[in-house]
């Protein structure tokens, strides 16, 4: 799969592409976290509606980037370029806040590219860790953070009322980070 994944940033232009592609995802994977309502407010309102994206993508800070093959998008990334990761203030750190791609690609090797994507752009940036935070539910994507190098560092629970519709056994999380040389 390697040879033929293209990487690309997108930009404001974008934001429907990016929109629609998010709420695919999402719904492959993540419809059962949610009470009734909770997945069509989360992906309609909060998280993807176009004009979110549209601010995110207009954010210096906040890049998207979509992984192609033959032109059709398998996934993507979001990072945020400057971030602070509690108990390493020191750090000069990156966050990966999503990193989702269709399950049909899953364990092919997309993630590990995508991943090392990400780690050439903390490099550019001079950073010296990167973060993410994982569902604590999510045991396969767990695994696979820390063959890549990922410990877990910390953990929380999305936080009422903002995620009230989000069945409670599914807002722990756990925050992962690698030391980037």
């Amino acid at each position: 799969m390697d040879q033929q994944i293209i990487i690309q940033q997108m930009n404001t232009a974008d934001a429907g592409k990016l929109s629609a592609l998010s709420k695919d995802i999402y719904k492959e994977h993540y419809l059962h976290l949610w009470n009734e309502g909770g997945a069509g407010w989360y992906m309609n309102e909060y998280a993807y509606a176009e004009n979110v994206m549209r601010k995110e993508l207009d954010d210096e800070n906040i890049m998207y980037c979509i992984a192609y093959k033959n032109e059709q998008a398998l996934g993507y990334l979001k990072i945020k370029i400057n971030e602070t990761l509690q108990g390493f203030e020191q750090s000069n750190a990156l966050e990966v806040e999503r990193i989702y791609i269709y399950k049909e690609v899953t364990g092919k090797g997309l993630g590990k590219q995508l991943m090392n994507y990400v780690f050439d752009i903390a490099r550019q940036h001079k950073k010296d860790l990167v973060f993410l935070k994982a569902m604590d539910s999510s045991n396969a994507a767990i695994a696979f953070y820390k063959t890549i190098g990922f410990e877990i560092c910390g953990s929380f629970q999305l936080p009422m009322p903002t995620f009230e519709w989000m069945k409670e056994e599914y807002r722990g999380m756990v925050v992962l980070k690698k030391d980037i040389p």
